[in-house]
């Protein structure tokens, strides 16, 4: 994983994207509701970055395998081709 996955446990580093969303909507929902205390808030908090965090990684990792970009002899984008992961 990326150095911005150091920090993020392994629980949460083995999550699915979707897993990760569902538990987020989850921790969002229960702080936007206020029925938590303080310091249950703040590692609510905590975990909602950590999870945020992955789904961007999952959703670079994800953009990265579909597209791959073509540069031409200037240095200047050109288009993009399908990504192909024997390439990789």
């Amino acid at each position: 994983m990326s150095k911005s996955g150091d920090s993020i446990p392994s629980e949460i580093q083995t999550l699915s994207f979707e897993d990760a969303l569902k538990q987020l909507e989850t921790i969002v929902n229960q702080l936007e509701r206020g029925d938590v205390g303080l310091e249950e808030s703040i590692d609510y908090y905590t975990k909602g970055t950590q999870l945020k965090q992955h789904c961007q990684t999952k959703l670079a990792d994800a953009k990265a395998r579909i597209e791959k970009i073509q540069v031409g002899h200037n240095g200047e984008a050109k288009g993009a081709e399908p990504f192909d992961p024997e390439e990789a």
